[in-house]
């Protein structure tokens, strides 16, 4: 059984590839928190509308049968595009990440993640359970 093909995994895995996507961006910001001129970056917020819209897009586009084809910009990962924040705590340097704000950030996306893999294998476990045999508990 492929657990891509039912709608519920595919939403799953996209929001749970977003949420590392932007665990990477915060860790990104971190890590320039002392380069002059930086300015943090945030991705768009997830959006399940905008996945089921590209999903239905998807299916009824045209497929992709070659690596140089171009995709609809539906079907490119929406959402997930780098935003500058704007922010008033700027340095002298120019640099305005802010640490704790991006540390509240990562633990945003960690307790999201987190709720993600937990309703992840909930769901895993109510298949299980739906294919046992009859009789056996």
């Amino acid at each position: 059984m492929d657990l891509a093909g039912i709608p519920l995994f595919a939403m799953l895995r996209s929001r749970l590839g977003y949420l590392s996507e932007r665990e990477r961006v915060i860790a990104e910001n971190v890590s320039n928190s002392d380069t002059p001129g930086y300015r943090p970056h945030d991705l768009k917020p997830f959006s399940f509308e905008a996945r089921v819209t590209a999903a239905m897009s998807a299916a009824s586009g045209q497929a992709v049968t070659q690596p140089g084809h171009m995709t609809s910009p539906s079907v490119r990962r929406p959402g997930v595009k780098s935003t500058r924040t704007h922010d008033s705590e700027t340095t002298l340097d120019g640099n305005s990440v802010v640490l704790e704000d991006e540390m509240l950030k990562m633990t945003d996306a960690r307790m999201n993640y987190d709720a993600a893999i937990g309703f992840y294998q909930k769901s895993i476990n109510m298949l299980r359970l739906a294919t046992r045999p009859p009789g056996r508990g």
